[in-house]
């Protein structure tokens, strides 16, 4: 495949936005990182104004930087690089879409950067107003990911105001969102108050018996099966 591409490049004028970035894909999935970086910058330095990266091309790049792994250290690293590509792209006069911006999130999220990775959240209600005619709302996978950092934070209160908020906007909080903020309530001394709680999602069918029991068993687990549980089982 190197070989190819490398003979794609060197013909300019076979290439396009779309090719160079299904190319960018492919080295995204092979893990390639560098040859998919080596593609984007190919695409900037193109004398060709129909090969200059677009949103969607950035979008992949975010993405590559993001799946390099779950180590914090690592995620650090790379979103010094992710927030100088997004301000790159801004001084482009590339407008953020909602995937850009949940990305950068993410990225903040996975780095623990929580105060920034807030003012990006935030940022998405300028833009939540320029988008209502094609409803727009924060994905599923933003809510989450700042839930379980407030959480994670300590931050309970943040935590629950944003969860609440994303269950208001219809969108799913994954199991291990609810775990970590039930958790986090508990290792601060307020096992009844997360025992209510959990009772609560049930009773307004956020959650079936089945994830409830399995939640209610892990808070047991951890924080003791007092008789002051027995009424929620």
């Amino acid at each position: 495949m190197d070989d190819v591409v490398n003979q794609v490049l060197a013909i300019s004028y076979i290439g396009s936005e779309a090719l160079y970035n299904s190319i960018i894909y492919f080295f995204k999935e092979a893990r390639k990182l560098t040859r998919a970086v080596n593609i984007f910058e190919h695409m900037q330095n193109s004398r060709n104004l129909n090969c200059r990266p677009s949103i969607r091309t950035y979008n992949i790049i975010f993405t590559a930087f993001l799946s390099r792994g779950s180590n914090t250290y690592i995620n650090h690293m790379y979103m010094e690089t992710i927030r100088s590509l997004f301000r790159q792209m801004v001084d482009h006069g590339i407008e953020p879409d909602i995937y850009s911006l949940n990305y950068v999130i993410k990225g903040y999220v996975l780095s623990l950067h929580v105060n920034d990775a807030l003012r990006i959240f935030h940022q998405m209600g300028v833009l939540c107003n320029e988008m209502k005619s094609k409803g727009f709302i924060p994905s599923s996978t933003s809510y989450n990911s700042l839930v379980n950092a407030l959480a994670l934070n300590g931050e309970v209160e943040e935590a629950l105001k944003y969860l609440w908020e994303m269950i208001e906007k219809q969108r799913s909080a994954e199991f291990i969102t609810y775990g970590t903020v039930l958790d986090e309530i508990c290792r601060q001394g307020k096992v009844g108050e997360a025992m209510r709680l959990l009772k609560e999602f049930l009773e307004i069918d956020l959650l079936n018996g089945h994830t409830y029991r399995k939640l209610l068993y892990v808070l047991e687990d951890d924080y003791g099966d007092s008789s002051a549980h027995s009424q929620f089982r």
